[in-house]
């Protein structure tokens, strides 16, 4: 007995495999899109709430932002990761928006499916999204902003906008958004066009203990290490830099083997042998003239007492991020094997000292070979408050670097949305044929911004966006809502300010995933291979024929 929906078989092929066809497909991948937009919708804006997500395992974390939300969460359904990935990309490439870009997905997944339900052909929905997509590129380009590289105060208000409604760093974004702003200037390097930003450069360590105020900028590297012994030089002058990612311990067998000892003359020449091989590792490592040494593996005992008779300042068990960063900033090599050091392979700093930070020991590289390498040491009451000071960090030090990168912005508050939506209208106008449909219901994809920024800040969406329309169609570009007023004002004077790249990402890329989510319309999922495929289609268990 064959089961039909809208016109479309769902079936079994053969025993194992699990297969949705036609509209039923497009219905559950549909579904599943928005499922994931509108279980981060409630975090958009200043007046966003927050999710604690908790692991198998217990551990919690408490955040807004959109992209940590979907990767903490457990997601199996295939169209569902395509969301995900748009989030994530958004993160990736300009680092703040990916809310935005979720939920943008996700409504226009909606608009799409209320188009499907009167006979629009996906494909003819799909290449009027592109052609919106494509129109509201040139619209952006209309209404941006120029911001100078030397403008602090715009570029101030751009971090001040991002840190806006990321718990605890709002209360401080003032202070917040001014160590941001130095940390990429330190870091950025102008090019022949302009302005090259790598956040990379950037290291954020964590502390708890003190308060937000306590957070502090470094002109140098922080590493989360202390010296492997306390007798070691507490401060190195004109610091030579060795970085090793072997251990300095002696070569233990590879493979299982057994040794019969039959007197103590032979024990004692296994114990002299492995004390020679350490020796010689710490010998070549002294020879090349390094007084400090940051391993990251393990060092031994031994290695440690002779590395401290010579003067050397020694760390083990560095993250390889942190030797990477150690390597730009020092322009050391990363040596692999203890006979294959060279002098060339000597990193320079002006000093390395240890520091105590509330209570807890880092080592400080200064005065790098590199001098555009900065650390940031934050401080909060909290685990959770330092991890989300992190991230709202990081996002705030994303936008500015995309901003000195391309000197564009563009003005939050939903103006932005309601702007393209007025000239996605009039464009639509234009079209002949059935695009014209899905023109108009991308528009009216996009309001769901303003929509939801109202609805988190506890006011009248259909007000709001009456309000918003009309002063749009009066040629106020720029106003917005004030989710804290609850008025339609000019966003721009409330500075409400953000990078033009995290609009066109977040349309590029929500357009991008609704057109393949749109034109999936056979999903086959094997059920006996994979927990995912069995996962990936909810919904579809419909009994099947012969």
């Amino acid at each position: 007995m064959a089961a039909r929906t809208a016109g479309q078989p769902a079936y079994y092929s053969g025993n194992r495999a699990q297969r949705t066809r036609g509209r039923d497909a497009q219905s559950i991948n549909i579904l599943a899109g928005k499922a994931v937009a509108n279980a981060v919708r409630s975090t958009l804006g200043p007046k966003g709430m927050d999710k604690m997500l908790v692991d198998s395992l217990g551990d919690i974390v408490i955040t807004n932002d959109g992209a940590t939300i979907l990767k903490e969460m457990d997601i199996e359904h295939p169209a569902a990761k395509m969301v995900v990935e748009v989030s994530k990309t958004q993160d990736d490439e300009v680092g703040d928006g990916t809310t935005t870009a979720a939920v943008l997905t996700g409504e226009l997944l909606t608009k799409a499916e209320e188009l499907m339900n009167k006979g629009i052909h996906p494909t003819v929905i799909t290449s009027g999204y592109r052609h919106a997509a494509a129109k509201c590129e040139e619209v952006l380009k209309t209404i941006t902003i120029d911001v100078s590289p030397e403008d602090r105060i715009a570029l101030k208000k751009i971090a001040s906008t991002a840190l806006t409604g990321k718990g605890e760093g709002e209360l401080h974004k003032d202070f917040l958004s001014e160590i941001a702003l130095d940390a990429v200037l330190s870091v950025a390097e102008k090019t022949d066009s302009g302005y090259k930003v790598d956040t990379e450069d950037i290291t954020i360590e964590k502390r708890e203990g003190g308060s937000i105020k306590d957070t502090e900028m470094v002109q140098g590297l922080v590493i989360d290490k202390d010296r492997v012994r306390p007798n070691m030089p507490q401060r190195i002058d004109n610091a030579k830099i060795m970085l090793t990612s072997f251990a300095i311990e002696f070569n233990k067998i590879e493979k299982d083997a057994e040794i019969k000892i039959t007197s103590p003359e032979q024990m004692q020449l296994f114990v002299d042998q492995e004390e020679k091989m350490i020796k010689a590792k710490v010998d070549n490592i002294i020879r090349t003239g390094a007084n400090v040494v940051f391993c990251q593996k393990g060092i031994d005992d031994l290695a440690q007492y002779y590395l401290e008779k010579a003067g050397i300042y020694a760390c083990r068990r560095i993250k390889k991020s942190d030797m990477e960063k150690l390597a730009r900033a020092t322009g050391a090599t990363i040596v692999q094997d203890d006979t294959e050091i060279l002098t060339e392979d000597i990193g320079y700093a002006d000093y390395v000292e240890e520091r105590d930070i509330k209570g807890t020991k880092m080592t400080f590289v200064m005065g790098c070979k590199d001098a555009k390498t900065v650390s940031l040491i934050l401080h909060g009451g909290t685990t959770h408050i330092v991890d989300s000071l992190k991230r709202a960090l990081n996002d705030a030090l994303r936008v500015v670097g995309v901003c000195l990168e391309d000197g564009k912005v563009v003005v939050g508050g939903g103006a932005t949305e309601i702007e393209l939506a007025l000239k996605l209208r009039q464009y639509a106008s234009t079209l002949t044929g059935r695009e014209q449909l899905a023109v108009n219901g991308f528009a009216d994809a996009l309001e769901i911004i303003p929509q939801t920024l109202a609805e988190n800040g506890g006011l009248d969406p259909i007000d709001i966006l009456v309000e918003m329309r009309s002063q749009h169609e009066k040629g106020n570009k720029r106003a917005g809502v004030n989710v804290y007023t609850g008025k339609v004002v000019d966003m721009w004077e409330e500075n409400v300010i953000e990078p033009l790249r995290v609009k066109t990402q977040a349309i590029n890329s929500a357009t991008e995933a609704a057109v393949m989510i749109l034109r999936i319309d056979d999903v086959v999922a094997s059920s006996g291979k994979s927990k995912a495929g069995a996962g990936g289609m909810p919904g579809s268990d419909v009994e099947l024929g012969d």
